[in-house]
Formats: structure tokens, C-alpha cells, sequence
């Protein structure tokens, strides 16, 4: 078993300042990586996460049959083309990453190839079968232990058909898994969603030549994928992760004084809730120098220091936010009111219960809590006592978000394990180091 990395913040004694850029967008750099191995020709990459989530996700393609390698900033993959993967030699260990996980199978179902995947302990808990049910409409088979958990053996359809299908929760996960599938399939794959969940997928099949139609409908969107297209390789640069962003922001907002900047980041309005949601509480929050980078919305993100209000979170903010919650329940837990953030069933399947979690992580600095249903309140107070110790359930986002805790209670706030912190944002505590936090 890993040691544990223990790591503590504390109140800084003076206002958080300074430009930064976060790490790579985690789903775009998972993404890039696997068109990069479906198309014909070499693609390359800057800016990609250089996480374990990420990391893993290289290997298995070089374990398909891509060439995948790193020169300084710039990633190089090989492509094998669409059908053209290889059988792999040895089980894919896809780590930490669900996303990986998920997108992955959705690949392998329509390739006429055998595969076993697993992962680490808190993965092999997490459901699949969301994704491999309706994958097995195109002819995949599946293989796994109760409840659809990893380990999985996947044999892929030797003729793939197309699928359609209507995804009963808002999951952009299971939606990518379904259109990568059918990238392999003749005809039309068609995926109707309730909820329009974030876009990359569509926006990157575009980037690589696939054709592919977004009809809204209500709430939610079709899209309709046309099957087997030749894929090209294009170059994808990566812009900052808005899920990472996050940390810093709230840390913004919670110290007295505080004004930053991030550069580089992603702003696609179907993951940006999170920054929607603080501006109803009345941050100050502004966008400048707004471009589009490989079909994706970029900008730089400045944030001041200044008082919040309590709001009540509507249950269909989820889909662009639902990594977001804990950081913040974190912001709501320092402003004073009730905020109420409705609709979070998913939250019980990330990489822990994080709903239950990040109840029990504010409770334990003090904060009151209550859960109702899959409604999280929390009432907020000007200041919390601190002085505890988190458990993190082996989840980065829950680490982060208590670390960032810290750096507004009164007496300091330790995490129990920060390692898989690394999975989705390598050297957090440096960056929020160099803003002026204290955390050690």
C-alpha cells in the first residue's frame, strides 16, 4: 500500500496575487490523445495534462498500437486509423480516470478485438454499466464483476452496427463512449440527451474531419454521427482546465484582498457553470481576451476579493458544474445564508460518494450541512473554526477543495492524502503557492 502524503493549509498573512495558468484541460487532453491514435497521420498536442489520468490514457493507446511520444511541450501520436487498432498485449490499467475508462470501452466496443481493463480501488467501485449496456447494441460483449464494476473483459463487435439512443442521465461521459463507438459503425449513430452535457466530443470529431449535426431539443440535444469517416490528424492545443480553475478562483474569493488572473483557460459555456454560479453570488469575476482555440472558447479570467450572497443552485447547472461542487460548498460554507444546490444524485458515483464527503468535510471544519435527498444546503457563516483533518476517500477534487478551506478558517485545515491530487492537477500547491498560499 502507497504511503499516505499528508499535506495542511493555513490562513496566508497577506492577499493572494499574481498571474497564473492552470494545468491542461483533463477531458480535452484524454480526447486528444484518443482521436490522435483513430486518425491517419500524426497529430500534435500542446498543452496536454500531464496527470496520471492522462498518463494513463497514453499508455493504452501505445498499448493499441498508436505511437505516442513526448518531445519537451508537444505530445506526437501515430494514428492507426479508424478499425485499425491492435489487440492488446496485457490488461489496460486505466488508474484513477472514469473518464478514460468510459471513453475507452466505448472505442474497443465497435473493434473487432479482445481487452481486459481495470483500474485502482476507487475506479474498480465505480459503475459501468451505464456506458456498456447500450454499448452492447452494437454487438459488443462485456464481461464484469457485480454491478458492471472493473475488472472488465471487452470483446469488440466484429461488425459493429450504429446505435441510437437516449442517455437517461445527464452524463457527457456515456455520451462520448456511444459516438466513439460508432465512429467504427456504418450508418448514422443518433444520441439524444435530456440535458446538453459539455461538448468536447462533438467539437473535436468536427476538428478531426467526422460529421457531426447538434439539434436542440428542449433542454437537451440530438446528435447524429455519420459512421466510418477517414479521421486526419489535426493539431489540438489545450487550453487551461476549468475544473483545476476552480482551486484557485475560490481561494480568490475566500481571501481578504485577494486579485488574480489565469490565463489560457477554457470557458465552453457547457463546463463554465461553476464561474455562472459564483457571478450570481455576486463575484467579481471578468473575461478578457476571448478567442477560440480548436473549436474551443478560451479567455483569461481575472478574480477580485469581495462579498458574496447565498443563491439557490438550480438542478440543471449540474451537467457544466457537477465536478464543482465541492469547492463550492467550500465558498458557500464563508457566505453568510442558506445555498441550496439542487440535483445532485451523480455526485454518489465520482470518485467517492462526493456528496456525502464533502458534507462530511465541511462538517468536520465546522460548517452546518444538510443533505436532502439529492439536495446539499449549506449555511453559511463569516468564518469556520477549522482546526481538522479531512478525509479524502482517494479523491483529488475533495483534497483540493478542503486544502482551499484552509486558507480561510481560523485555525488550519489537513488533508489525510493529497497524492491523487497529481491525477488531474500536478503541482496545485506549488501554483497556489506562488498566489501566496500557505500550504505545506
Amino acid at each position: 500500500m502507497a504511503p499516505l502524503h499528508p499535506l495542511t493549509a493555513r490562513r496566508p498573512a497577506d492577499p493572494l496575487t499574481g498571474q497564473i495558468r492552470v494545468p491542461g484541460d483533463k477531458s480535452i487532453s484524454h480526447r486528444a490523445l484518443m482521436f490522435g491514435a483513430l486518425a491517419v497521420g500524426e497529430t500534435r498536442i500542446d498543452g496536454l495534462l500531464e496527470g496520471e489520468d492522462v498518463l494513463r490514457t497514453a499508455s493504452a493507446m501505445r498499448a493499441l498500437g498508436a505511437t505516442v511520444r513526448q518531445e519537451g511541450a508537444i505530445w506526437r501520436v501515430a494514428g492507426r486509423g479508424i478499425g485499425g487498432l491492435a489487440e492488446p498485449a496485457d490488461v489496460l490499467d486505466m488508474g484513477n480516470s472514469g473518464t478514460a475508462a468510459r471513453l475507452l470501452t466505448g472505442i474497443l466496443a465497435s473493434h473487432d478485438l479482445f481487452a481486459v481493463m481495470t483500474g485502482d480501488a476507487s475506479l474498480r467501485g465505480r459503475p459501468m454499466r451505464r456506458v456498456t449496456d447500450p454499448l452492447a447494441m452494437c454487438g459488443a460483449r462485456f464481461s464484469a464483476r457485480e454491478g458492471g464494476r472493473l475488472p472488465l473483459a471487452i470483446q469488440g463487435a466484429r461488425d459493429a452496427m450504429p446505435i441510437h439512443y437516449r442517455v437517461p442521465v445527464a452524463s457527457a461521459q456515456v455520451k462520448s463512449a456511444l459516438l466513439l463507438a460508432g465512429l467504427n459503425a456504418p450508418g448514422q449513430t443518433v444520441i439524444e440527451e435530456g440535458v446538453a452535457t459539455r461538448d468536447h466530443t462533438e467539437a473535436m470529431l468536427r476538428h478531426f474531419g467526422a460529421t457531426v449535426s447538434v439539434e436542440v431539443a428542449g433542454a437537451g440535444r440530438i446528435i447524429t454521427l455519420s459512421g466510418q469517416p477517414e479521421l486526419r490528424a489535426r493539431d489540438v492545443v489545450v487550453p487551461g482546465d476549468p475544473s483545476s480553475a476552480a482551486f484557485p478562483v475560490a481561494a480568490a474569493l475566500l481571501v481578504p484582498g485577494s486579485a488574480i488572473t489565469i490565463a489560457n483557460l477554457g470557458l465552453n459555456p457547457l463546463r463554465a457553470g461553476l464561474f455562472a454560479t459564483l457571478c450570481d453570488m455576486g463575484a467579481d469575476i471578468t473575461v478578457s481576451n476571448e478567442r477560440t482555440e480548436g473549436g474551443e472558447p478560451v479567455g483569461d479570467l481575472a478574480v477580485r476579493y469581495g462579498p458574496l450572497r447565498a443563491i439557490d443552485v438550480p438542478p440543471e447547472r449540474a451537467p457544466s458544474m457537477i465536478d464543482e461542487y465541492p469547492i463550492l460548498a467550500v465558498v458557500a460554507a464563508f457566505t453568510p445564508g442558506t445555498t441550496r444546490m439542487r440535483g445532485l444524485g451523480e455526485l454518489r458515483v465520482k470518485e467517492s460518494d462526493r456528496l456525502a464527503a464533502t458534507a462530511a468535510m465541511l462538517q468536520a471544519a465546522g460548517a452546518q450541512v444538510t443533505i436532502e435527498g439529492d439536495d446539499l444546503l449549506v449555511h453559511g457563516a463569516a468564518t469556520l473554526p477549522g482546526n481538522c483533518t479531512v478525509e479524502t476517500h482517494m479523491d483529488h477534487r475533495l483534497a483540493m477543495s478542503a486544502l482551499v478551506m484552509g486558507l480561510a478558517t481560523d485555525a488550519p485545515v489537513a488533508v489525510d492524502d493529497a497524492a491523487f491530487i497529481e491525477t488531474s492537477f500536478p503541482g496545485f500547491a506549488a501554483l497556489l503557492a506562488s498566489l501566496g498560499a500557505d500550504i505545506s
